[in-house]
């Protein structure tokens, strides 16, 4: 057997080293090992997990914890979680800002984060800036390290895949990798220049989905990005669903199940609970709440008003529809996700 290696092995072992170092802090720790140390006490059983959100929230979010949010800009994220954690005033949160819109800005408004991996955030798309996310920021309030879309998602990937980093190209020739906490180094096979990205393994995490049974069954209509991986990476995972459906339901399209139960450490049954963003299939996103919420940014007794009539003297996300449109306006969302899913 001929143990002489190809030709592209071409680089020598005292050449192995480090190259570019990211200036930036990496928030949390990438070591697999100890994710897995944690993922060994969670109990794999099938058990009925229903809760309310603010059991949850009180329960699986803890100052200074890393919470990520599932979800992509203004499309399906977990409102009413985000609304209570506001509620219950949690601190100092490291965030993981991957396309992360509205959510942001509802966690920002309380003053919950501190620490935030950013990729894309801030700007709510066509919609315009986030006054207070951007001052937030501006002011040195919350401490930012820079990745790409796809590196933040990667990071996930490589935590859902068990490993503490993944290799990628997309950061290399950017200043973004000068503002990350990414490192650059050869690869052993070949000596070409790789971004190790480190995974990202969150405290916490909610996701709200179509449907769910009461275990943690989930299934999600439309896009769902990382959130795949975000339910992997994840030590615990709080789940808000538009309806709790029975298990039978579950078996009979297991193909459909994007989130198996024993991943999941809460289950909440939310109908709307993505309001004010767009439910895939269910309801449009509500422009006009969101640029009201721009427009009383502008404003710092305005916004403080603000926050008080729609977050803080509401009870829970039933209080905050009703405040907002209540069932009338939830049915005209409706009909306008149902007219443009139709358009071809």
């Amino acid at each position: 057997m001929n143990s002489k290696k190809p030709d592209f092995f071409n680089y020598h072992e005292q050449d192995v080293k480090y190259i570019k170092v990211g200036k930036r802090d990496l928030f949390s720790n990438p070591d697999a090992d100890e994710a897995r140390g944690f993922f060994r006490t969670k109990s794999r059983q099938m058990v009925d997990k229903t809760t309310t959100v603010k059991e949850a929230v009180a329960k699986y979010i803890h100052d200074g914890d890393y919470f990520a949010s599932g979800g992509f800009g203004s499309n399906r994220i977990p409102a009413a979680i985000l609304h209570e954690i506001v509620r219950q005033k949690k601190k100092d949160l490291g965030f993981a800002g991957h396309t992360s819109t509205h959510d942001m800005q509802i966690l920002i408004a309380g003053k919950c984060i501190n620490r935030c991996d950013a990729a894309y955030i801030v700007g709510l798309e066509a919609r315009g800036l986030s006054k207070i996310s951007r001052r937030a920021f501006e002011n040195g309030e919350i401490q930012s390290t820079e990745w790409s879309n796809a590196t933040l998602a990667w990071r996930f990937k490589a935590a859902a895949m068990g490993l503490s980093f993944l290799p990628a190209r997309s950061l290399l020739g950017t200043d973004t990798i000068t503002h990350s906490a990414a490192v650059e180094m050869p690869c052993p096979f070949t000596g070409k220049k790789y971004a190790a990205v480190p995974a990202l393994y969150p405290d916490v995490a909610a996701i709200h989905v179509h449907s769910s049974d009461i275990y943690g069954n989930c299934q999600v209509k439309g896009i769902a990005v990382s959130d795949f991986d975000l339910a992997r990476a994840t030590k615990n995972l709080i789940i808000t669903t538009e309806k709790i459906i029975h298990n039978d339901e579950i078996r009979r399209a297991p193909h459909n199940t994007v989130i198996p139960y024993y991943l999941v450490d809460a289950v909440i049954e939310v109908p709307y609970g993505a309001y004010p963003s767009n439910m895939a299939y269910e309801y449009f996103t509500d422009e006009d709440h969101l640029m009201a919420w721009l427009k009383a940014e502008k404003d710092e007794e305005e916004f403080k008003a603000f926050l008080e009539y729609n977050i803080y003297n509401c009870q829970d996300h039933w209080e905050y529809l009703e405040a907002n449109g209540g069932l009338a306006r939830l049915s005209e969302l409706r009909a306008q996700e149902n007219l443009t899913a139709r358009k071809p």
